[in-house]
């Protein structure tokens, strides 16, 4: 039988004292959580906002509060105090309901995310997580799974055809990209053995292999043991919250606003909301599952007052921020894709690619954990490597396709031969009125020049002019 990841020093409480904590520290910790999203949404605005405005050269928000830091703040209270216009189609009710099922599963998401060492509250020990599962991953993919509900009723309740239009990609997007993600997620629960969050946290702790009579240290986050599943979870995860570029949803030269036009007010807010903390909490899950969690990175890992007690806390937002950058980089930098590359890199690039990486990272974790010699572990995953090259080369590559200019019968067609409509390859712009008023004479080709009427005389106003 194999037992994966077993050995790990778990600093976290066991999931059985989940629940087992007094009330008013279950509230506590649930104000803390909702209290952290909201200023990490307000913070992001801004960062956001200084971010494009410094990649663009121009001033960003500079107004309200010192060097303009509390305009998200102001912003938010705008939204909730103008005036509400629900359209006269609308589904009262789903369209009332929309925007809840957008927000609501984006803060209870965040719930099974740990932020922080076991630490000692009023003399309880209790774990800087809400709450946590056996199966803690599936919890986030099922909350944002409800939240494309949201998006989906919000473009079919508002009775306008560009709001549908947007709810339909946003559902075909996200069931598209969860599933390269989750597949992307499955080399990382061989690794860790759990599904529950503060497990795989501690399953990323640094330890020591041994090699040819020499102790080697073993990195412990998984974004070096799996850098594959890392950068598909990117990619994926910049698609599950319809950030650019990938936000078609959401594309104002195709959809005005997308599945959220005809919100105003409120509920737009929520909305907005929700965007942003779907976009805090897939970066958080991106910290815990490749960066370690709220470990601290080497050297600070020798110190151990950075990797007790609070201050843990501080090197997960940091990471959380970094994460943030990077879609604000994305945002400032890449145009946005076209619908169909973009269900192309989905299903035939990202979901191929993961089920490949899957079946190698079995096959590798179940040789290190059988195979008692490193010498023959590393041979047989260079063997391996080198079949998959191989493979890859004795593979036909595809012609080049020939170009029109080499005879390959993709000449144009006239219009009576079924081809389509085009202006003529040698057209000659006529010249303008003005310009003949200093010419006599206009040469059409290189041997024929046809002399043109003499000018119609300009009135007074012309003359003026």
């Amino acid at each position: 039988m194999i037992i994966l990841g077993a050995g790990h020093d778990n600093t976290q409480l066991p999931l059985t004292s989940f629940g087992n904590e007094p009330f008013w520290l279950t509230i506590g910790k649930a104000v803390f959580v909702f209290v952290l999203l909201v200023v990490l949404t307000l913070f992001s605005i801004v960062f956001e906002r200084k971010i494009v405005s410094y990649m663009q050269q121009r001033v960003g928000p500079n107004r309200v509060g010192p060097r303009g830091y509390l305009q998200s703040l102001a912003d938010g209270l705008k939204l909730a105090l103008k005036e509400e216009i629900i359209p006269q189609l609308a589904d009262k009710p789903v369209y009332v309901l929309a925007p809840i099922l957008s927000a609501v599963p984006a803060f209870l998401a965040f719930s099974v995310i740990p932020f922080g060492p076991k630490v000692s509250i009023a003399g309880h020990q209790t774990a800087l997580q809400l709450t946590d599962l056996p199966v803690g991953v599936l919890f986030i993919f099922a909350m944002s799974s409800i939240g494309v509900f949201g998006l989906v009723l919000a473009g079919w309740s508002s009775g306008s055809t560009y709001p549908l239009l947007g709810g339909l990609r946003s559902a075909a997007q996200v069931i598209s990209y969860e599933i390269a993600m989750g597949l992307s997620l499955v080399a990382v629960f061989l690794y860790a053995g759990s599904l529950s969050t503060s497990e795989i946290v501690a399953a990323q702790s640094p330890s020591t292999f041994h090699l040819l009579g020499s102790t080697f240290p073993r990195p412990g986050w998984f974004i070096v043991t799996l850098p594959v599943s890392f950068v598909i979870y990117v990619i994926a995860m910049v698609g599950e919250t319809n950030r650019a570029p990938f936000d078609l949803p959401e594309a104002e030269s195709e959809l005005v606003g997308g599945f959220h036009t005809e919100y105003t007010s409120l509920k737009f807010a929520m909305f907005f909301l929700a965007e942003y903390i779907n976009m805090i909490t897939v970066s958080a899950l991106a910290v815990t599952l490749f960066l370690g969690g709220w470990q601290a990175p080497f050297p600070f890992s020798r110190v151990e007052w950075m990797t007790t007690g609070w201050f843990p806390l501080v090197w997960f937002l940091l990471k959380v921020v970094g994460f943030i950058f990077f879609f604000i980089w994305l945002r400032g930098t890449l145009p946005r894709m076209r619908y169909d590359q973009f269900m192309k890199l989905g299903w035939k690039g990202l979901v191929p690619i993961s089920l490949v990486w899957i079946l190698l990272v079995a096959a590798i974790r179940t040789a290190s954990l059988e195979v008692a010699d490193r010498r023959t572990l590393l041979m047989v995953v260079f063997g391996i490597f080198l079949a998959v090259m191989v493979v890859f080369y004795l593979l036909p590559q595809p012609e080049p396709d020939p170009s029109p200019a080499e005879g390959s019968g993709l000449e144009l067609l006239p219009v009576s031969e079924g081809g389509f409509p085009t202006p003529p390859l040698d057209l000659v712009v006529p010249p303008t009125p003005r310009s003949l008023a200093g010419v006599g004479a206009v040469t059409t080709g290189p041997a024929t020049s046809t002399a043109l009427p003499p000018p119609p005389p300009a009135t007074e106003e012309i003359g003026r002019g």
